[in-house]
């Protein structure tokens, strides 16, 4: 019976030590488990951007431990099936064993029972070290999320304090600026206010020159008027149209209407009507049609009386004057000139179209009597070139760049060289002295007037130039 009962009890000790060697197997992985967690956190407080990798293996080491605490359960309810199997054996054993071994069973029962009171309480500190592990990486994860919640308050702090810092470094800025440009507009206004000081002193010297010099005139015109009215009874009598001299009173009131300053020069555009004086004066003076203070412009005449336009560029220099196109009044072409008062201004821009008119005729003859300046302008060139490869059959939809360019250049030349012939021709048959025509585009003279350097330009910058030429040659300006 003895033999028996020691025959019995290896396999339940083998299974017990196997149990308990795999509990401190888990144990151990618990622990790992534990020490990566660990690891993990250490990982997430030294890099940030490391932050979900660690979480991520602290999620590994988690689900790891889950693992062995389940493995650790299945061991233990393979142990318990064991053991049941092994009461069972022992149960019919010990009903064929003697009395003697109720004892020893009684005690096996007891340790049995210890063994799976510690085996219940080893299931339980692994089920609690397992929930507190949870427990810790909740925590671990609710402080990283609060920390990135942190730092992102944080960096909208900053940037809001680094927008407002901004912004008050540029107010400041802006008053320092501000303070500046008062100071310098102080400064140009005691300049401005010396320069008028002098300017009126000038003005005064000159004023008293001009009219000692016009007194003089006066006494010179007195005397040519009556050799000039017996001339122009001679050429009435011949047909041909009179250079009606002004009254010096009608100077006076002409000057007046056009509000003609002695220290600026005064440039007249005119011609018929619907030649483009207005955006001809626009071009000159460096604006769009559409300008705010641009000549107003349209397919019908829209000048019925003479214009002031100051010139932008030259505001303290040079005045503009659009002048009604002839055949929109009821005064006939010879006394175009008188009745514009074309006379008083110091320079006339004519504008001509294929022949002349007998307004432009008598515009450049009054000119050239009263020793005015003019400059005859044939403009809407680009117009005219294009009208031209129309004419020549080009078409605007091709897309062929070289052909629009050699229909361009045919008939630009075309159109220049016909130009130029034309007026030599109106000029010799008006008996009028020759003088050069410049061809222009409104919107070649436009960039020309702003310093740039126009596609397609002919006579642009000339006709600036010279413009300007005469107005500096007459010794208007100091």
């Amino acid at each position: 019976m003895g033999n028996r009962q020691s025959h019995g009890s290896p396999p339940e000790w083998d299974s017990i030590q196997w149990a308990e060697r795999e509990l401190r197997e888990a144990q151990e992985r618990q622990k790992a488990a534990e020490e990566a967690a660990r690891r993990a956190e250490q990982a997430a407080e030294r890099a940030t951007r490391e932050a979900e990798e660690q979480r991520q293996k602290g999620r590994d080491a988690k689900l790891a431990a889950e693992r062995a605490a389940q493995a650790a359960l299945e061991a233990v309810e393979r142990i318990r099936e064991q053991k049941e199997e092994a009461e069972k054996r022992a149960r019919e054993e010990a009903e064929a064993r003697a009395r003697e071994e109720a004892e020893a069973r009684a005690r096996e029962e007891a340790e049995t029972r210890a063994r799976e009171a510690a085996e219940a309480r080893a299931r339980e500190e692994a089920e609690a070290r397992a929930r507190e592990a949870a427990e810790a990486r909740a925590r671990e994860e609710a402080e990283a999320r609060a920390r990135e919640e942190a730092e992102a308050r944080a960096r909208k702090e900053a940037e809001v304090r680094a927008r407002e810092e901004a912004e008050t470094r540029a107010r400041e800025q802006q008053a320092h600026a501000e303070r500046i440009l008062q100071e310098r507009q102080k400064q140009e206004e005691q300049a401005r206010r010396q320069r008028a000081i002098e300017e009126e002193t000038r003005r005064t010297r000159k004023a008293k020159e001009e009219a000692e010099r016009k007194a003089r005139e006066a006494a010179e015109l007195a005397r040519k008027v009556q050799a000039e009215r017996e001339e122009l009874e001679r050429q009435l009598k011949k047909g041909i149209q009179p250079v009606v001299i002004p009254t010096l009173e009608e100077i006076r009131l002409a000057k007046a209407k056009v509000q003609y300053d002695d220290t600026m020069f005064h440039f007249a555009v005119a011609g018929i009507a619907g030649s483009g004086k207005s955006s001809l004066i626009n071009a000159l003076c460096g604006m769009n049609n559409s300008d705010p203070n641009a000549a107003p412009t349209g397919v019908n005449e829209t000048t019925m009386e003479i214009s002031r336009y100051v010139d932008t560029a030259h505001p303290e220099q040079f005045a503009w004057y659009d002048v009604p196109g002839s055949g929109t009044l009821g005064s006939p072409d010879w006394q175009y000139f008188n009745s514009q008062g074309l006379y008083v201004f110091d320079c006339v821009l004519v504008l001509v179209n294929d022949r002349f008119t007998m307004t432009d005729q008598a515009i450049l003859r009054n000119c050239h009597h009263f020793q005015i300046p003019t400059f005859i302008v044939r403009s809407k060139s680009d117009q005219h070139i294009l009208n031209l490869m129309m004419d020549m059959g080009y078409d605007p939809d091709m897309e062929d760049t070289d052909s629009r360019e050699q229909f361009s250049n045919i008939a630009r030349e075309r159109y220049i060289s016909g130009t130029r012939q034309s007026v030599k021709d109106n000029l010799s048959t008006a008996n009028l002295p020759d003088q050069r025509v410049y061809i222009v585009s409104k919107r070649a003279l436009f960039l020309a007037a702003k310093n740039k350097q126009p596609m397609g330009m002919i006579d642009e910058i000339e006709l600036l130039t010279n413009l300007y030429s005469v107005a500096y040659r007459s010794g208007r300006f100091a």
